[in-house]
């Protein structure tokens, strides 16, 4: 682990000293580390850099609104590639809270997004994205049957 040391003004100080203790951070460092990952990303977000990502997609709609279910389980099965898992959480009787779980290229997965967001009803949508590494890598993971072979699969690395 690399030292820096930085100075801030009192006023400065304080108020981080105040978001440090209503998030809940153990000290300085790890607030800073947070700060500069989400920064890191943001900037990496707006470059070739973040080719691919996992995503979270969240949404409200109101489920009584003509065939927008459907319209939204169609889009999800139009695109299983990008899409991983769906959680469905009903908050009254009108609304409900879908998020669903997104991999793959980002140009793709911000493209889907804006898709379920656009249907009419869709309300409250929000698209939460990490960049992410791919390996392409061919190794075993637990139980390989005597003679079989391991499965292959990505492992998406986010990104520091």
């Amino acid at each position: 682990m690399e030292r820096i040391t930085i100075s801030l003004d009192e006023e400065l100080a304080r108020e981080f000293d105040r978001l440090i203790e209503q998030r809940g951070y153990s000290n300085r460092s790890e607030a800073i580390r947070d700060l500069l990952r989400h920064h890191l990303e943001q900037a990496r977000q707006g470059t070739d850099e973040a080719r691919h990502c996992v995503a979270n997609l969240s949404y409200v709609y109101n489920h009584h609104e003509r065939e927008l279910a459907e319209r939204l389980t169609e889009l999800q099965h139009g695109h299983h590639d990008l899409t991983v898992a769906t959680m469905h959480a009903h908050l009254d009787h009108d609304n409900c809270l879908e998020s669903v779980i997104l991999k793959g290229p980002t140009a793709a997965v911000r493209a889907f997004a804006d898709a379920m967001t656009a249907e009419r009803g869709v309300r409250h949508g929000s698209l939460n994205v990490v960049s992410v590494e791919v390996d392409n890598g061919r190794h075993a993971h637990g139980y390989v049957p005597k003679g079989g072979k391991a499965h292959a699969h990505l492992h998406l690395k986010p990104k520091v």
